[in-house]
Formats: structure tokens, C-alpha cells, sequence
């Protein structure tokens, strides 16, 4: 067997392994190391396999995931998002779908301290769906309102996803966090149009909320300026070249547990509970990383993603018709694995063809993140849609998929937006000072 054909075989058995339902990181350790064997030989693949877990968790660059998964643990348990919530709300809450717009802005307002998709879906639900129920929203209108606004949470920075892909291409995390942020807020603005046009043609979906006076609205304001300036000083910092990510996280994280404890939104045992999970959610990640280090180079060896490239770069077909079958395959593979394993399964694989074929690496982690939460709340794995089903128990999960489907055609309209126009994500980062960081 040809080390290419090696490597198919290896991707064929990572997918069935997948299928079993063993872990991403166990899987893709085993079939790295035993494809490794079968190249290189049993020694040459244990002096490598020795080597790969010390690198991986030894990097620098990997040191910032746990600092930003602390950050946005303390402000999950901080309770913060009612106050987000809450101002959302009164500022938006009187329009039609008023209460789904805020809650859409809750959840950009919130990625921009967190991170995760799963995090902002479970928070928001649990905080917006009781009062969304006490207007009469539709059940499938509500919950598919919030795993839609959920996926926000992995496209504006600090973005765990953008993480973990730059390590797997050695791009700047710092740009790529830039890259996102312009796409992120045209994703709350799309998913607010898509609630206004629903609330056109289906008016019983939904009840107004009261209107509050002006000065009520104001009065939100100071609930939310630490959680912007948080923001600010982040991602303000990594723009301007004041600090490295990696500083940046640790300064999140330290800005974060202030915040928490000068407003007297925190406790010692909420800071338990976000040391536990950020212990438990980095273990995962890293168990996963070093697995996605061995799997990677195995394929490097058998060779198999530069094959794919020259063959793509000497195929007649134009580039862009190669990127539209590598998303069409990226949103057939999002029905069945979750982001974290699909990052990690499929970067090593695709990314070399796209690179080779002049697309911008930066560019491209825009668009993969993009089809990634698209396939958040694609059935039938659905990972946002099945913990909001742990939130509204009462909801079955047909309703809660479709009352997603509308801002699925509003996520593949955006993306055909962000490829069609790639300066949407390339503007920022083509500003900033320490462009190589």
C-alpha cells in the first residue's frame, strides 16, 4: 500500500473509530501513531510519538486557551449575563421580536467575553427563554432564536475555535481574532434581520414587550461598561501590539475575576466552579490537540494532503469551485461530528489545498468557523440545539431544529458574503501593527 493510499485508510478508520463514538483525541492518537508505525517503522514512529505530546504541551502559543476558557468561566458564573440580558432587553424589547433581538445581542454582547457556543446557548437559554415564554414566543421561535445566537459565541473573539485552528496552521491568533470580529457583528445584525422578517409575515409568533422610558434604558449602561472595557483592553491590546494573546488571556481572566468581585456578582465557591471547569475543559482540549499533533503528522508523512493540492492545483477547475466543495463537504460532516472534532479532523486535510490554490490563511479560518457554527444547529447532531434541549425540556427536539432552520439560510446567505467580499475579514487584520504575533 502506497503511504497515500495509507493515509485514506487512515482517514477512512479515524471516521468509523468517530462512528463508534470513542474519543476525538484517543482516536486520532491511535490512528497517527499506528499509521506513523506503518510508514516509518515502529521505532522511527515511537521517537516521534515521544516527542509530538512534550511540543504540543509545551507551546507558548497554546498556553493563552486555558487563560480565555478561565475568563469566560468567571463571567458564566458570575451571573453576568442577566445584567446583559436585562439591558438588551430594555432597549430592544418593545419591537416586534423584540425579546429575540435582545436576545441575539445578549449572545454577541457575551462571546465577546467567552468564547464558546455551548456556553452562550445554555446561559442565554436559561436567562431569555422564561421571559420570551412570559410573552407568548412561539416555543420553536424562542429556541431556535437562541441556538442560533449561540453559535456567535465562537466567531467574535477570543474565540476558543480561532485558537486551536492557528495552532494547527501556525497563523497569528491575534489577527484571526481580528478577522472575526467584523463577521461576527453582521451575524447579529443578519440574525436581528431575521427575526424582524419573521415578525412580518408571522405577527402571532410573538407579543411585544412594554416600553420603557428613555431614562430606564440609560440606566443599563453602567451594568455593562466593565464587560466592554474588558473587551476593550483585550482585544484593544492585541490590535495595537500592547501584548501577545497568550497576555492577553491572562489579563482577561485576572480583568474578569475583578470585575466579578467588585461588583459583588462572585463567591469563593463560583470561583471553585470556574477553576473546574476551566481544568476540565482545558484537559479536553489539550488531550485533543496532542492527538490532532500525532494524527497530523501521520498525514504529513504518507503525504496525502500535497497530493491533494497538486492534483486541486492542476485540475481545470477554477479555485473557488474547489471551496465550494470543500464547505459543501465541511457541512455534510457538520450533521455528524461536533466543531472541536471536525476542526481538528479536517484542517490538516484541507487547508493545504486551499493555501495552495492562493487562498488567505487567515481568510480561510473565517470561512471554516463559519460553516463550523452552521453546523452547530444543523440536524441531526446539533450540539447547540441538543443543550438548549437540556435547558427547555418541554421543547421537542423537531421544534427546537425547526425554528432553526430560518437563520440556517441566513448563516449560508452571510457566507456567501464573507467569500464573495473576503476584505470583511481581511480589513482589520491587514491593520494591525504586529501583524506576526
Amino acid at each position: 500500500m502506497s503511504p497515500a493510499a495509507a493515509g485514506v485508510m487512515g482517514i477512512v478508520m479515524l471516521l468509523v473509530l468517530l462512528a463508534m463514538g470513542m474519543p476525538v483525541g484517543a482516536v486520532m492518537a491511535l490512528v497517527g501513531f499506528v499509521g506513523t508505525i506503518y510508514i516509518i517503522g515502529l521505532d522511527g514512529a515511537l521517537g516521534i510519538m515521544g516527542i509530538i505530546p512534550y511540543d504540543a504541551m509545551w507551546s507558548y502559543v497554546l498556553s493563552c486557551t486555558p487563560m480565555f476558557i478561565l475568563m469566560g468561566a468567571i463571567i458564566l458564573h458570575s451571573g453576568i449575563a442577566k445584567f446583559i440580558y436585562a439591558a438588551a432587553h430594555k432597549w430592544l424589547g418593545h419591537l416586534p421580536g423584540g425579546l429575540g433581538m435582545a436576545t441575539v445581542a445578549a449572545c454577541g454582547m457575551f462571546a465577546a467575553v467567552s468564547g464558546s457556543s455551548l456556553a452562550a446557548a445554555a446561559t442565554m437559554g436559561s436567562v431569555a427563554l422564561p421571559e420570551m415564554d412570559r410573552y407568548n414566543y412561539k416555543k420553536s421561535f424562542s429556541t431556535g432564536i437562541v441556538a442560533a445566537g449561540g453559535t456567535i459565541g465562537i466567531m467574535i473573539p477570543p474565540s476558543i475555535i480561532f485558537i486551536i485552528y492557528a495552532i494547527l496552521t501556525e497563523e497569528s491568533i491575534g489577527a484571526l481574532f481580528m478577522a472575526g470580529l467584523i463577521p461576527g457583528i453582521l451575524e447579529v445584525i443578519l440574525y436581528i434581520g431575521v427575526i424582524a422578517l419573521i415578525m412580518k409575515f408571522k405577527p402571532h409568533y410573538a407579543t411585544r414587550a412594554e416600553r420603557v422610558p428613555f431614562r430606564d434604558m440609560i440606566t443599563t449602561i453602567p451594568s455593562l461598561w466593565p464587560v466592554f472595557l474588558l473587551f476593550v483592553i483585550v482585544l484593544g491590546g492585541i490590535y495595537f501590539g500592547f501584548f501577545t494573546p497568550t497576555e492577553a488571556g491572562a489579563i482577561g481572566a485576572a480583568g474578569a475575576l475583578i470585575i466579578s468581585v467588585a461588583s459583588r456578582w462572585f463567591s469563593p465557591q463560583k470561583m471553585l466552579s470556574a477553576l473546574s471547569d476551566t481544568v476540565k475543559t482545558t484537559g479536553m482540549i489539550f488531550f485533543i490537540v496532542v492527538g490532532a499533533m500525532m494524527y497530523s503528522y501521520f498525514l504529513a508523512v504518507t503525504q496525502l494532503p500535497f497530493a491533494i493540492a497538486e492534483y486541486a492545483a492542476a485540475s481545470t477547475l477554477p479555485p473557488y469551485a474547489v471551496l465550494v466543495i470543500v464547505l459543501f463537504i465541511y457541512l455534510i460532516l457538520g450533521c455528524f461530528l461536533d466543531a472541536l472534532a471536525m476542526l481538528m479532523l479536517t484542517v490538516p486535510i484541507f487547508t493545504p489545498v486551499l493555501f495552495a490554490l492562493g487562498f488567505h490563511p487567515i481568510w480561510t479560518g473565517v470561512i471554516i468557523v463559519r460553516v463550523i457554527e452552521i453546523a452547530l444547529i444543523t440536524p441531526p447532531l446539533g450540539m447547540n440545539v441538543y443543550v438548549l434541549k437540556g435547558v427547555a425540556k418541554d421543547v421537542p427536539m423537531e421544534q427546537i431544529f425547526l425554528g432553526v432552520m430560518p437563520f440556517v439560510v441566513g448563516d449560508l446567505i452571510l457566507l456567501a458574503i464573507l467569500v464573495a467580499f473576503p476584505q470583511i475579514s481581511l480589513f482589520l487584520p491587514s491593520l494591525m501593527y504586529n501583524i506576526g504575533q
